[in-house]
């Protein structure tokens, strides 16, 4: 759904108005002939009943109309990003991969890992987008444990292949829909299980590691790098 604002301007200049700031004068006097757009918003105006108006689309939903190739290009509705702001998450993901190694270490005469893909992307998540809704701490955790005990099911009913990898990825995207968990890394756990043979021995374990238990130093790697960006800025 799509709101309007609706913004009369006196003057010819439509700039002149402060909730304008890069609206060029409008040109054409029939009404709807002038279209810009500034800021994401789409404007168009026109001389009417003896006045310019304007008239501003701004979308509440993430939908408003943008040129074609705008998605092609950085997001230009944020300002640069800080060095800090590039060197600290970079560290967190640097120090969460290093962690997980030494506990491959520890490990390894068990024949399990908790260095997976998934952490990776759980990592680009947390770090790189902490704002966003698959970075909140329910998501991760519902949907990590959720998606793995899926994975695991499915291999149990259809046996490896197509059927159980196509069945369990379905399965985890409709789970996390219906719990409001959305979190796309999980979304590869079921599949990696059911491909993953020195996996299968941990059977519904799996539902808990190393998914859900990377997640946890994971998590707490993120509050560092937070309090780091806000309180360490170079």
């Amino acid at each position: 759904m799509q709101s309007l604002l609706r913004v009369n301007v006196l003057s010819p200049t439509a700039s002149a108005h402060p909730s304008l700031p890069r609206l060029r004068p409008l040109s054409s006097p029939k009404w709807g002939d002038h279209i810009a757009a500034f800021e994401g918003r789409v404007v168009t105006g026109g001389r009417r009943g003896g006045r310019d108006e304007v008239v501003v689309v701004t979308a509440a939903s993430g939908n408003a109309v943008t040129p074609q190739w705008d998605t092609w290009k950085p997001d230009g509705a944020s300002d640069a990003p800080s060095t800090s702001d590039v060197l600290w998450p970079a560290a967190g993901a640097f120090l969460a991969m290093a962690i997980f190694g030494k506990m491959d270490q520890i490990l390894a005469p068990r024949g399990i890992s908790v260095t997976i893909a998934p952490m990776g992307a759980v990592c680009a998540v947390l770090f790189a987008t902490p704002s966003a809704p698959s970075a909140r701490k329910y998501n991760i955790f519902m949907a990590q444990i959720g998606c793995a005990a899926i994975g695991v099911l499915a291999l149990s009913l259809f046996g490896p292949g197509w059927l159980a990898r196509s069945a369990a990825l379905s399965a985890s995207i409709a789970f996390m829909i219906y719990t409001r968990s959305t979190h796309p890394p999980a979304a590869s756990l079921p599949i990696l299980f059911i491909d993953g043979v020195k996996l299968h021995h941990l059977n519904f374990w799996y539902a808990l590691f190393p998914g859900a238990t990377g997640c946890i130093l994971l998590c707490v790697i993120q509050e560092m790098v937070s309090f780091l960006k806000k309180n360490a800025k170079f």
